[in-house]
């Protein structure tokens, strides 16, 4: 089958189809008409929509397209089920834009599995399997799984995921291309890894329940950033840590009112047991924290309040390190992923108290209450150290659309990737 060519041009539309048109067709193509000679991003990818509507699959630049201008396309085309190909422009760095792609459908297939094909032990396998395959020689890997997260103290991992039949999983991965045992690690990686959210006893609607396969998209993240960020030639030691469970209602499932004793010794009680991500996060920070790490970033679908903060066009960052977060915008800026700060303060810890444990996992009200999102980092960051220098946390609102939008595809967008790797090698 040949390939649909797609080109550029800042002429106007031929009168045909109307000289205020931004696409035109012609035989075997399709032409974007841009005004000027600005990347139009946006525009390109609401152009991209329309010709995905068309059900083609293998896609090749023609002209002069702009390396982030063929990547805006790609990004939009390319949904759920997508089986075709992208031809690169000769004129660009195809390497590049092919490792980019690798990774980003990795992300994304990897988010858009069933719950039935994506439980706890296989999520942290199939992560494992694809960071090894990159670079075999620098890669170990430790998973701790069921039992065995308790002996270790990981016990919110275990409360989360002990009422299902699938054991939560904890995995440990360490990329150290320095050869020394002894380096310091440079960065580490927390993902929330929720394979699926019933929302436990504090059970979700329908509705609400319909996507929640998308939980882990925060565990797919951090190691599809991870495997571009080595595929782009990362030379610093780097750990990743996925904590795994899915959040399922049994007669073994955690409750309201119980009280979870964190390795670190802070109490929680849970009044919410559909705030879970949190929980499985702040043993996956405790761990990151162990490591040594000099940065550590983690990466959740974590609350209902970001998305309402920030729509699902942005991923919603938050940090008390005001250097490590300015960092992190600019490499946003740098590569065309939208992420926008929310606030936290150190007295966002203090926002769900609760009679009888030293914090809550939530307010006694519907999502939370007001500012939501930020009394949720604030939870997070009792369980790091330095007053939360060296540490960001990225709540994923971006990370899934359903249906698409006009200018996403449906399922898993896999944006942050990129952000998050140009932060590892910069």
């Amino acid at each position: 089958m040949s390939n649909f060519l797609v080109s550029l041009s800042h002429e106007p539309a031929c009168a045909a189809w109307g000289a205020s048109s931004k696409l035109s067709f012609a035989a075997g193509g399709a032409v974007l008409h841009l005004p000027d000679a600005g990347l139009h991003l946006r525009q390109i990818q609401q152009s991209t929509r329309k010709i995905a509507s068309l059900g083609i699959q293998n896609i090749e630049f023609s002209g002069l397209w702009d390396a982030e201008q063929q990547w805006a396309f790609a990004t939009s085309y390319c949904g759920a089920g997508f089986k075709g190909n992208i031809t690169w422009c000769k004129n660009s760095d195809e390497n590049d834009l092919s490792t980019r792609f690798a990774a980003m459908q990795f992300t994304r297939q990897l988010v858009n599995e069933t719950p039935e094909e994506l439980s706890p032990v296989s999520l942290a396998t199939e992560a494992a399997a694809w960071i090894k395959s990159l670079s075999p020689e620098h890669v170990k890997t430790t998973m701790l799984t069921g039992d065995e997260l308790l002996k270790a103290g990981w016990n919110g991992i275990y409360e989360v995921g002990r009422g299902s039949c699938r054991p939560p999983v904890l995995l440990e991965l360490d990329y150290n291309p320095t050869g020394n045992p002894d380096a310091v690690v440079d960065f580490a990686l927390v993902g929330k890894g929720i394979t699926f959210d019933s929302g436990g006893y504090s059970i979700k609607s329908s509705e609400g329940m319909l996507d929640m396969k998308c939980d882990m998209g925060g565990a797919a993240t951090v190691t599809g950033a991870l495997g571009l960020a080595i595929m782009q030639g990362l030379k610093k030691r780097t750990k990743l840590f996925l904590c795994c469970a899915e959040n399922l209602i049994s007669d073994h499932a955690y409750k309201l009112g119980d009280i979870i004793t964190y390795k670190n010794g802070v109490t929680v009680e849970i009044v919410n047991t559909d705030a879970e991500g949190r929980l499985v996060l702040a043993d996956g920070l405790m761990a990151a924290t162990e490591s040594g790490a000099r940065k550590i970033i983690d990466a959740a679908t974590l609350t209902g309040a970001a998305i309402m903060a920030v729509g699902k066009e942005f991923n919603a960052i938050f940090s008390l390190d005001e250097e490590f977060q300015s960092s992190f915008l600019s490499s946003a800026q740098k590569v065309n992923e939208p992420h926008w700060r929310l606030p936290l303060m150190t007295w966002h810890q203090d926002q769900c108290a609760s009679p009888f444990a030293d914090t809550a996992n939530s307010r006694t009200m519907k999502g939370g209450g007001g500012g939501g999102a930020s009394n949720a980092a604030g939870f997070l960051s009792r369980f790091v150290s330095n007053d939360g220098q060296g540490w960001l946390h990225i709540d994923l609102a971006a990370a899934y659309n359903r249906n698409g939008s006009d200018i996403m595809p449906n399922g898993a967008t896999a944006i942050g990737i990129r952000t998050i790797a140009d932060q590892l090698i910069g």
